[in-house]
């Protein structure tokens, strides 16, 4: 048993919006000033943000104290002259 040939989508051949996603992600193209983030969404990115910053800042503090080229003491190079 051969499969059949699948029809074409009438979704672009429609005009009015009817809610599927196909149609409302063109409306939002269309509409950019219409279409605002939810405030749940905003908020939990901001608060987001924040941890990250004190996160950053966290790791930067801990980082500050570790002497990338430290200069040689006078006890080492005593004892290489020795």
């Amino acid at each position: 048993m051969t499969r059949r040939k699948k029809t074409r989508s009438l979704a672009d051949k429609v005009t009015i919006r009817t809610g599927k996603r196909k149609d409302y992600k063109k409306w939002r193209h269309e509409n950019p000033d219409q279409v605002t983030s939810s405030r749940r969404f905003t908020q939990k990115k901001r608060q987001q943000r924040k941890l990250q910053a004190a996160r950053k800042l966290a790791r930067q503090e801990q980082g500050a104290s570790i002497a990338i080229h430290p200069e040689p003491t006078s006890t080492s190079s005593e004892e290489r002259d020795e």
